[in-house]
């Protein structure tokens, strides 16, 4: 083996030399000192936790960007973490003990077991903010109205957000009656957006018209402002949850047209289902021209640190 050979680091795995290393560390400062200015509090989360503690609350998929090895002081499985917004809520609900909202904000890195896209690191830097204590729409334009500053900060130029709410689907599939397994199988075609194949399915595993109809539509309710008047009328007859979750997006969008920066563009997906697992309200993702993946996202979640 080479001398070369032997330094070379895993796939997906980087290092920074000195002129990258000290422009992120400045971006990192600028960021962290956004969040104080906000009244957001920085905490540190261990790198490794027990296994079971680290993915509580925790998406699957999470479970599988884990690296999972054995303490050799207690025989127990331990893992690297994959996300950090898990920890910090743990933080919240288990140490802190405060009353009323509560403001958290984080930087570090997180390991991956495989890259998340094409050209995407296994240990990239995580960077973000998290409002713990109050469920509202209020916190919700809160945190939207900071992703979209952050990004103005790290001058990550033309930013387009996406909102989208994931009680939609979750009460729409619980009108149609649908097992935990069948909605597995519908989410996974929701989030590939494989209309063909959601509406076999729907046309198969669903016999009320009207719960079928409202599911095809979904899948295809993404676009601009005119979406959600479509969705209100596609939607007329859907459960009281589902019409009280769409008021939700209509009141945050209204706000973000007043609160944002003129130049920043909204859009939606109203089948957005990335976090379904542990999220329970408005979710929210930024794009920018640059990459074809959203490069900042969120989303409400309840008793993921429980």
């Amino acid at each position: 083996m080479t001398r070369a050979d032997r330094w070379l680091l895993p796939e997906g795995v980087e290092e920074l030399l000195p002129p990258q290393a000290q422009k992120l560390e400045t971006l990192r400062r600028e960021i962290l000192d956004l969040y104080r200015s906000w009244g957001y509090e920085f905490v540190m989360t261990p790198l490794i936790e027990y296994l079971d503690s680290l993915l509580v609350g925790s998406s699957h998929d999470l479970d599988l960007h884990t690296f999972k090895l054995t303490d050799q002081l207690s025989g127990r499985m331990m893992g690297l973490r994959a996300d950090i917004t898990p920890q910090v809520a743990r933080i919240d609900a288990r140490n802190l003990h405060r009353s009323g909202p509560v403001r958290l904000c984080y930087a570090d890195s997180v390991v991956h077991t495989r890259p998340q896209g094409l050209l995407t690191s296994r240990v990239p830097i995580r960077i973000g903010a998290e409002l713990f204590g109050h469920q509202s729409v209020a916190c919700d334009i809160e945190l939207i109205a900071l992703m979209a500053r952050t990004l103005q900060v790290a001058e990550a130029g033309p930013i387009h957000i996406v909102l989208g709410h994931v009680g939609i689907f979750r009460s729409l599939v619980a009108a149609a009656g649908l097992s935990k397994e069948l909605e597995t199988e519908l989410f996974d075609a929701m989030q590939r957006k494989a209309y063909n194949d959601i509406d076999e399915w729907i046309g198969a595993q669903i016999a009320n018209p009207n719960h079928a109809q409202m599911l095809r539509t979904l899948a295809r309710l993404s676009g601009g402002r005119a979406v959600l008047d479509q969705a209100r009328e596609a939607l007329a007859h859907a459960p009281p949850q589902v019409r009280e979750a769409l008021e939700e997006v209509v009141s945050i969008a209204g706000a973000l047209e007043q609160r944002l920066d003129p130049s920043i563009t909204v859009g939606f997906d109203l089948s957005e289902l990335r976090g379904y697992e542990y999220h329970t309200g408005i979710v929210f993702a930024a794009y920018t021209p640059q990459y074809g993946k959203a490069i900042a996202r969120g989303g409400r979640y309840d008793d993921i640190g429980q």
